[in-house]
Parts: structure tokens; sequence; C-alpha cells
């Protein structure tokens, strides 16, 4: 007896479900950052295993570190991307106190390494609360504008009251970082804060006056001391690296040789002579750039700009393509964050921006920087995974929004 089409019994499409769940992570994104990871750990080991081999020292020793620092950071990133958005949310307001208890705990108990009192050490582990700080005040801010338009994605009424209230919320840490004082995560929290800003809809001459303003105070702090006189110095060496070779303007000469070594195809992982030699300070965190630039030459270091780029290209996408207004300003927070810290850091290597000490992202030496972008990668995953992101989903919606 045969059974009709008909009288067959339907069984759960588990597969497509799973499958469509699949596409909707961001693998460009996820593919960029352990790129980006790799390519970092292997310049980092690069950048001190000649170091530690002559002072007889085990000289995978910081590969092994970074390579811990990476795994927790996976942890937390897939931690993040699998939490509920609302559960992220409510989190959100816990997550900026407990920054700002960070920074201020930094004051009272934190230890001074290259002139800022930046870190808490405990039991031979330093913690940077500044790197968390970035993250912390974009879920504030971004969540003060989506708690007054939920539902909607142009924010055209965004006036004054909201400009002062994320103000606000970033000036409270802001002071905290710049009493260490840490010129240059003040310097990535301010084009953070003002790229939410700008997102979030508030008016043109809103952002002329907030622009403005910053210059102004650019000056102020530059005229009335309010920078440490190392800071000082190093701006002045930036503008002019002749008025102290060996002080202030040291660290861009070794570094701009070092990338000039490099050539068009590098000399060679572990072999750069600048690296190895160990001129250039600071080269497996602040500078790691330079190593990729003498190592692996033009081509290799166009290669890590372009990863960069790619995972501010998803982040973009991602805020563009978000359900609602929390997810797109969060977004778009991290994106400003990601590429202004990428420009200082590679702008300073190569010597267009003044030296501040800021870590490339995903790529530098260290833990907290590490955790903190990996855990916005998370967040980017967890919005990426609510709205299903991606460039048809943008297209779609923008040919809506014009129709």
């Amino acid at each position: 007896m045969s059974v009709t089409a008909a009288a067959r019994p339907r069984l759960p499409r588990l597969e497509t479900t799973t499958r469509v769940r699949r596409v909707r992570l961001d693998w460009v994104l996820i593919l960029a950052v352990m790129v980006l990871l790799t390519l970092g750990a292997l310049l980092v080991w690069s950048a001190t295993s000649s170091r530690e081999s002559l002072t007889a020292a085990d000289p995978g020793a910081y590969l092994k570190k970074q390579l811990v620092n990476i795994a927790i950071g996976i942890v937390l990133a897939v931690m993040v991307a699998a939490t509920d958005h609302r559960l992220v949310r409510i989190l959100a307001p816990l997550v900026y106190l407990a920054s700002i208890v960070g920074l201020a705990l930094v004051l009272v108990m934190g230890s001074v390494i290259n002139g800022s009192r930046s870190w808490i050490v405990i039991g031979g582990l330093s913690v940077q609360p500044a790197e968390f700080a970035k993250l912390a005040v974009v879920i504030g801010m971004a969540l003060l504008v989506a708690e007054r338009f939920e539902g909607s994605l142009r924010t055209r009424e965004v006036g004054g009251l909201y400009v002062v209230g994320m103000l606000a919320i970033a000036g409270v840490p802001a002071a905290l970082i710049l009493l260490q004082p840490d010129l240059g995560t003040m310097l990535v929290l301010t084009a953070t804060v003002f790229g939410v800003i700008a997102v979030s809809g508030v008016p043109r001459t809103w952002l002329a006056g907030l622009a403005a303003g910053g210059v102004v105070g650019a000056v102020v702090a530059v005229r009335t001391g309010v920078l440490a006189d190392y800071q000082l110095d190093r701006f002045l060496a930036f503008v002019d690296p002749t008025l102290d070779p060996r002080g202030a303007g040291y660290n861009t000469t070794p570094a701009r040789i070092a990338i000039g070594n490099g050539g068009l195809f590098g000399q060679g992982l572990f072999e750069g002579s600048q690296t190895r030699s160990g001129f250039v300070p600071e080269q497996h965190t602040d500078f790691i750039f330079t190593v990729a630039g003498e190592e692996l030459g033009l081509v290799g270091a166009g290669v890590v700009i372009l990863l960069l780029g790619v995972v501010l290209w998803r982040a973009l996408v991602i805020a563009a393509g978000a359900d609602d207004l929390f997810g797109r300003l969060a977004a778009a927070g991290i994106a400003c964050w990601f590429g202004f810290q990428a420009f200082q850091n590679i702008g300073m290597c190569l010597g267009i921006m003044p030296v501040t000490g800021v870590p490339l992202p995903m790529v530098s030496y260290g833990g907290s920087s590490m955790f903190a972008s990996l855990m916005a990668v998370g967040l980017l995953q967890n919005i990426a995974l609510r709205s299903g992101s991606g460039i048809g989903v943008v297209r779609s919606r923008l040919a809506r929004s014009r129709s």
C-alpha cells in the first residue's frame, strides 16, 4: 500500500535551522580576527625571542603568555556572543560601574609603569582597567539613548539633554583616566565618544560644537599644564623630532628605520636587524607594527592593515544591520574604537602621530587590551546573531528606507 505525499508525516527541519544559525554568524569577522591573532602572536614571538635568549630566559616566554591571553580572550568573546541580548542590556550599568571602581582603584593602589599609574598588580598579574572602560563607555552611552528611543532606528529627536547625558557617562571615566595620566587611552576614548554621538542622530550643529570644544580643550590642556611634562615633550618631539632626538623623540626614529629596512617583502620573520638588536623600545607592545614592517615588508604590513580594515568594515555592516538602537550604537562605537586606536598606533610607528602608548588591537602583547578587544568582538557577534546582519540585510533595509 503506497502512502501519498500529502499523507506523509513532516519531520522537523532541524538541519536547516542549524544551517541558518551558522550562516548568521559573521564568519568574515571571525576569520579576520583569528588571522590577526595568529599574526600578532608570531610578531610578539619575533620581537621578544632574541631579547630573552640574550638573558638566558625562555625565548618563548612572551609567546606562551600571549597564547594564554588569546585563549582567555576567545572564551570571553564566546561568552559575550552567547549571552542573551536582554541580559547584556541589564548588565550594562553594572559593567560601567565596575569600570569606574577599577579606574578609581588604580589611582589608589596602582603601579606606575612608563610614567602612568594605569595598572593594578595582583600576584604578578597586571590589569589595566582603562582598557575595559572603553567597552563600558560604549555600552553605557548606547543604553542611555536606546532606553529613550526604543524601537526606532531614527533618532532625529536626540537633543542637548541626551548629548549632555552621553558626555557625562564618558566624562567620569575620562577624568579618571586623565588623572593617571594615560593620554593615549584618553584620545581613543574621545574619538569613540564622538563617533557614538554622531551615529546617535544629534544635529550637525552639536557635532560642530563638540569638535570645536575638543580643539579648545586640547589647547587649554597644553597651555595650562594639564599634560604631564613627558607627554608634552612627546608632542613637541612629534612636531620637531630634532628637539630631543635621544629623549622624547627617540622612539619614532628607530621605529621608522625598522619599517624602512623591510622594503617590499621584508627581511624575513625572526630576521629583522632592528628587531633582533632590540633597538626599537616597547616593540612587542606599542610598536609591534614595526616588526611587521621590518620582517614582513610593505606587503606583510599591508596585510595587517587590511585585516584591521576588514574588522572595521564588518563592525560597520553589523551596525547598519542591527535590529535595535542599542546594537547599532554599540557596534558603531566599537568600530570607532578599533579604527582610531589602530590609526593612532600605526601612525606613531610611522611618525605621523605623536607617541602616546596605545596597543594595536588584537596584535600587540598584553592581557587587558586583548580581553577588552575580544569581548568587543563578542558583542559584535551578539548583535549580528540577533539581527542576522549581512550585506544583503543592510541593502534590503536601505531599499525599504528609501521607498
